[in-house]
């Protein structure tokens, strides 16, 4: 094939490299010299950026500097600040779909901002200036929104709730918390538990605490117990739901809540919620 591409001339070949994927257009950068001017042109990298890309980089909350459109899109490959630094906006490297980040100060979080309850502090492995810190609470309540024009349309979504659990947290693996995901054209209901598996721990509760264990989850629905996950960041996350984005102008309410327990809980940190593409398990 790239024998026949150099028989074409280059905006040409600039213009078929721009109907692959960008992993493909990279692999041409590779397979010949003279393909690569043509592979990292404009016409292709164009083509794999947001048609809305102007009004993303309006948002930016820095000054973004990139000399090509090849440039940018790896760029946006890692993150970009938006909206005053409180979300971040990435491309998925793969597909060019859209993903957003919420920060914690972006969400609506129950007595947020009452000292006693939780605290507003910095983390350096945040990509955030801040993150909120519980100290106890006994109903705790987290939503998040995002309008479907920050994602990509006809894409299939999942968010997370991205946190720390402190080796002090207590009282959040006593009942599971119910996640929803909402919208004008779906309702999602979940249970899960805000606490990570630990293999010493889940031993201990095997000979103490056994029957309470079994009996919390049989309260999970559909059998299955959605846990917290390690990230390759270092922080963690628990799947809230998914949903598929068919109109550009739509609002997704995202929501994580405990109310019913009526019990002390603590030792969390919430960085926000991370709304990404879900793909198949092949």
């Amino acid at each position: 094939m790239a024998t026949r591409l150099n028989m074409l001339p280059e905006d040409c070949v600039s213009t078929v490299l721009s109907l692959t994927s960008p992993p493909e257009a990279c692999r041409f950068l590779l397979v010949s010299s003279s393909l690569r001017s043509a592979a990292e042109s404009d016409i292709v990298w164009d083509r794999f950026l947001p048609s809305d890309i102007l009004r993303i980089l309006s948002r930016s909350h820095t000054q973004l500097n990139f000399t090509s459109k090849k440039q940018l899109f790896i760029h946006l490959c890692g993150w970009l600040l938006i909206d005053g630094g409180i979300r971040s906006f990435s491309l998925d490297k793969v597909s060019g779909r859209k993903s957003c980040f919420l920060s914690a100060r972006a969400l609506s979080i129950s007595l947020s901002n009452e000292s006693n309850h939780w605290t507003w502090t910095a983390n350096s492995t945040s990509r955030f200036s801040e993150v909120v810190e519980l100290k106890t609470i006994s109903n705790m309540e987290i939503e998040g929104r995002i309008q479907t024009e920050d994602l990509s349309i006809n894409t299939t979504y999942c968010a997370y709730l991205v946190v720390k659990v402190s080796d002090r947290s207590f009282g959040l693996d006593s009942i599971p918390c119910e996640t929803s995901i909402s919208s004008d054209t779906c309702s999602v209901t979940n249970k899960s538990y805000l606490c990570p598996l630990d293999e010493q721990k889940q031993q201990l509760e095997s000979l103490f605490f056994m029957n309470r264990r079994q009996m919390m989850d049989k309260r999970v629905v559909e059998g299955e117990c959605r846990r917290l996950s390690k990230r390759g960041d270092g922080w963690m996350e628990i799947e809230l739901g998914e949903f598929f984005v068919r109109e550009k102008c739509e609002m997704v309410k995202m929501n994580l809540s405990e109310v019913k327990g009526n019990h002390l809980k603590g030792g969390l940190t919430i960085q926000g919620i991370e709304v990404r593409p879900k793909y198949k398990q092949v």
